[in-house]
C-alpha cells in the first residue's frame, strides 16, 4: 500500500473514554439485593464487567463508599449494609480486591466512586453501628431532610473523609478516585442545613455562609488532589458534578440555561476546580435532551467544552441512560436515537473525550434499543482510553514502554492466535492488537483511528496472547501489536507479523523506523520525498567504498529456509545496483537491486538458510560504484517449507 494516507474516521475514534456507573447505594445496581452469598455477589459483578466489555467500554465507575461505609476492610468505617443487609457485617470476601482483579483482567479501568459526606439515607444515628465514626463524633453530624450528613465546615471532618478514601487508594490498584455531585445536600424547601454554629466557629473573614460553604468544598477538592498526587500520582481524580454551574442570567460566565445552579444551591464551584486543574477529568451530569427549553444539551456541551479549554482537564459527559424509553420522561426520550444524537454532537467538540452512562441496570435494560443503537453507531470498534495528561500540566510518571515482539501467529480452527513478549526489562500495563488486510499494509495513518484495532488486552507480566476469532480462513493479514503503560501511552508497533493467504507460515516485516529493528550510521539520511516508500519515511545515502551498511535486525524463530524480500521507493536518480546483504547459515550473501524501477512493492532477493535467534539479518551496503542514492526502507522474511 506504500505511503498513501487517509484521514481518521470520526465514527471509530482510537481514543475515547467509555464507561458505566455501577451504583451500590440502596442496591441500585449491585449487589442486586443485600445478603447474597459471596459466590452470588461475585457472579453478578462478573456479569456487569462482562457487559461492559461486550459494549466495548474501557472503564467502570463502581461505588465503593456509598454512605460513610466501605466495600473493603476499612480501618476507618464499617462494612456497607448493601453487602450483607447489616452495617458492619463481613461479606466473606474483599469486594474491592475482587473488583480490581476482575476489572483489570478484562482491561477495564476501575474508577473507585466515593461519596464524601453522606452518612445515611435516614435520620436516626441510633441505627448506625455502635462504633461508627458518626456516633463517636456526634458534633460532626447534621440531620437534614430525613438524612444524615457529615458537616463539611469542620476541618476534622474534611481530614477524616479524605483519610477514609485514601485508605482504598493506598491498598488497592485502582485507576481513579471518582466523586459524584453530593457535597452540601441539595436544598429542600422549608428546611435549613444546621451548620450556623460551625460557621460561627470557622467562618471568620467570610461575608456570607454561602461563600464559606463554597470555600469548604474547594478545600476538600484541593486537599484531596494534593494528597492523592503525593500518595499515588498516577491515580487520576475525577468529579461528576451537576450539569449546570451557573446560568448566564446570574453570571455572564455561566451557560445559557435556566436551571438549578450548583454554585449557589450546593455550593460547588465546579468551574473553579477545572480552571485550577485540581482534577484530571470532569464528568458533568448532562441529563437533559437536545433542545430542552431550560437546559439544552447542546448548550451545555458547548459551555463545558469552553470551560475545559486551555486546561489539562478531560471532559467526559455523564449521560442519562436511565431516561431513555422510561415512563414519565419528556417525549424526546421516547426517541431511540436521542442518546446516539448526543455522541454525534460531540464530534464537533474535540474537548469531549468520552461518555459515562448512568446507570448499569439501565444500560442492560436497553429500552427502545437506545443503548444498542449508540453502540452500533459510536462503539463499533474498540477504543483505547485517552492518554492521561498529568494534573495541572505536570507530566504523569512513566513513558510509553518499548514495543513488544510477536513470537507467533498461528491459524487455529477458530481463527488466528497471536503470541508476543514484552521488550526485555519493560513492564507494560496492556497491549493493543491491530489487524490489517493483506500483506503490504504499510500506511502508518491506518493506526490513527480504530478501524484496524482488534482489542486492548491486559498484560500478565510474561508472555501474552490474543485469539482473533474474526479472522477469515485463508485470508492474508498483517498483525501489529503495541504496548501501553498505565497512563495509556502507546509504543510504536513491534515488527509486523504477516499471515499469507492460505498459510500459517512465519512472516515478519521490519521497517526502517521499527524500534530496535534498524541501525545505520549518521551517513544515512531520512526522507519522505518518494511516494512509493514503505511507512512514514525511508533512509538514503551515497555510494562510497566504505564498510557502512544499514542493518535490519530480525528475530528468526527457528533455523530454516526463509524468503527475503525488500521494499524501496524508485526514482531515476537511485542506484542501479544497490548491494543487499543477507547473513545466512553459510556466510554473507550479496544481492544487487536496481532501485531505479519496480519500487513501491516487495521484491524478492531469494530464499536463504537462516539461523534461529535475534541478529542483524539483512543489510544495505554503501560499497558500490557511484551511480545514485542507495535506499534502505523495509524488509520482509517469510519461512518456506
Amino acid at each position: 500500500m506504500g505511503s498513501s494516507t487517509s484521514p481518521p474516521d470520526p465514527a471509530t475514534p482510537k481514543r475515547q473514554f467509555r464507561g458505566i456507573w455501577l451504583a451500590t447505594v440502596a442496591n441500585l445496581d449491585w449487589p442486586s439485593r443485600p445478603g447474597l452469598t459471596p459466590a452470588a455477589q461475585q457472579a453478578e459483578l462478573r456479569g456487569w464487567l462482562d457487559l461492559a466489555r461486550r459494549l466495548r467500554c474501557n472503564a467502570v465507575v463502581v461505588q465503593v463508599r456509598p454512605a460513610a461505609d466501605a466495600l473493603w476492610p476499612s480501618p476507618y468505617e464499617p462494612w456497607s449494609a448493601v453487602l450483607t443487609g447489616g452495617q458492619g457485617g463481613h461479606p466473606g470476601y474483599d469486594p474491592l480486591g475482587f473488583l480490581v482483579t476482575e476489572a483489570h483482567a478484562r482491561n477495564l479501568e476501575l474508577h473507585a466512586w466515593f461519596n464524601p459526606y453522606r452518612i445515611a439515607n435516614h435520620a436516626d444515628p441510633g441505627r448506625l453501628v455502635a462504633d461508627h465514626p458518626a456516633r463517636r463524633n456526634p458534633d460532626w453530624v447534621v440531620a437534614y431532610a430525613g438524612r444524615l450528613y457529615y458537616d463539611p465546615g469542620i476541618p476534622a471532618v474534611r481530614s477524616f473523609v479524605q483519610d477514609a478514601m485514601l485508605d482504598a487508594v493506598t491498598h488497592y490498584d485502582i485507576d481513579a478516585v471518582h466523586w459524584d455531585d453530593y457535597f452540601y445536600p441539595y436544598p429542600v424547601a422549608g428546611q435549613a442545613f444546621a451548620d450556623h454554629a460551625t460557621f460561627a466557629r470557622y467562618g471568620a473573614g467570610f461575608g456570607s455562609v454561602e461563600a464559606w460553604r463554597r470555600h469548604n468544598v474547594d478545600r476538600l477538592v484541593e486537599q484531596m488532589s494534593d494528597r492523592l498526587r503525593a500518595v499515588k500520582p498516577w491515580v487520576r481524580f475525577g468529579i461528576s458534578p451537576f450539569g449546570i454551574w451557573r446560568n448566564a442570567t446570574t453570571d455572564p460566565l455561566g451557560s445559557r440555561t435556566a436551571g438549578l445552579q450548583s454554585y449557589d444551591a450546593i455550593h460547588a464551584d465546579t468551574r473553579h476546580w477545572v480552571r485550577e486543574q485540581w482534577v484530571d477529568y470532569v464528568a458533568p451530569q448532562l441529563y437533559w435532551h437536545l433542545g430542552h427549553p431550560a437546559a439544552d444539551y447542546a448548550e451545555l456541551v458547548r459551555w463545558w467544552s469552553e470551560t475545559v479549554s486551555g486546561t489539562t482537564v478531560e471532559l467526559i459527559v455523564g449521560q442519562s441512560t436511565y431516561r431513555a424509553g422510561a415512563a414519565g420522561q419528556d417525549p424526546a426520550w421516547q426517541n431511540p436515537a436521542e442518546l446516539s444524537r448526543h455522541l454525534h454532537l460531540h464530534r464537533a467538540y474535540p474537548q469531549v473525550r468520552g461518555d459515562l452512562q448512568f446507570s448499569a441496570k439501565d444500560v442492560r435494560a436497553d429500552r427502545l434499543g437506545a443503548v444498542s443503537r449508540l453502540v452500533a453507531e459510536h462503539y463499533s470498534r474498540p477504543a483505547l482510553a485517552p492518554v492521561a495528561a498529568g494534573r495541572g500540566g505536570t507530566p504523569a510518571p512513566g513513558t510509553a514502554p518499548p514495543p513488544p515482539a510477536v513470537t507467533a501467529a498461528v491459524r487455529t480452527p477458530t481463527g488466528v492466535r497471536l503470541d508476543w513478549l514484552p521488550a526485555p526489562g519493560s513492564t507494560p500495563t496492556a497491549y493493543a492488537v491491530y489487524r490489517l488486510a493483506g500483506t503490504d499494509a504499510a500506511d502508518p495513518t491506518m493506526l490513527d483511528d480504530a478501524r484496524h484495532l482488534l482489542a486492548a488486552v491486559r498484560a500478565t507480566g510474561a508472555g501474552d496472547s490474543y485469539a482473533d476469532a474474526t479472522a477469515a480462513a485463508g485470508s492474508a493479514y498483517t498483525y501489529l501489536v503495541t504496548a501501553l503503560d498505565r497512563q495509556h501511552r502507546e509504543s510504536p508497533p513491534g515488527p509486523a507479523r504477516v499471515l499469507t493467504a492460505g498459510s500459517d507460515a512465519f512472516s515478519v516485516i521490519v521497517d526502517n523506523d521499527t524500534p530496535g529493528g534498524f541501525t545505520a550510521s549518521a551517513a544515512w539520511g531520512t526522507s519522505r520525498w518518494s511516494a512509493g516508500r514503505y511507512g512514514a519515511d525511508y533512509r538514503y545515502t551515497t555510494a562510497q567504498p566504505v564498510s557502512d551498511p544499514a542493518w535490519f535486525t530480525v528475530t528468526v524463530p527457528a533455523t530454516g529456509n526463509y524468503r527475503v524480500e525488500v521494499w524501496h521507493p524508485a526514482a531515476s536518480g537511485y542506484h542501479p545496483g544497490a548491494p543487499h546483504l543477507v547473513q545466512t547459515t553459510t556466510g554473507l550473501v550479496t544481492r544487487p537491486v536496481d532501485q531505479r524501477a519496480d519500487g513501491g512493492r516487495w521484491r524478492e532477493l531469494g530464499v536463504f538458510p537462516l539461523a534461529a535467534g535475534r541478529r542483524p539479518v539483512v543489510g544495505v551496503s554503501r560499497w558500490a560504484p557511484a551511480g545514485g542514492h542507495i535506499i534502505a526502507d523495509a524488509v520482509r522474511l517469510t519461512r518456506v517449507p
